[in-house]
């Protein structure tokens, strides 16, 4: 197996200043029971939350708004995701922000 203390300590290092943030993490272990990991940006869903303040989606997305959330937010959140999504162009980036606004019951405001 891995070191486990090497691990936590380099995983605590590589996520120093984002505690609290659920965070994608792709953990590669080698043959020599070296390792590597890339954190990720969190997820959309989770940036959405944060910026409007809120603990949990809409559970009934048409008829029940689980909160808004301005556009310049939306902006900066597909500016953050950008790397990690399908796509390099920053409006496409946004459009699937939106979406995932959408679906979780969340006005997007000028």
């Amino acid at each position: 197996g891995v070191n486990i203390m090497e691990f936590c300590k380099k995983f605590n290092e590589g996520t120093k200043g984002r505690e609290g943030l659920v965070l994608p993490v792709v953990i590669t272990v080698y043959e020599d029971r070296s390792f590597t990991f890339i954190v990720k940006s969190p997820p959309v869903s989770v940036l959405l939350k944060q910026a409007c303040g809120i603990a949990k989606a809409s559970g009934n997305t048409p008829r029940e708004k689980a909160g808004h959330v301005p556009r310049a937010k939306v902006e900066e959140i597909a500016k953050l995701k950008v790397q990690d999504l399908n796509t390099s162009d920053l409006s496409a980036a946004m459009a699937m922000v939106q979406g995932t606004a959408r679906s979780m019951g969340i006005d997007i405001t000028e």
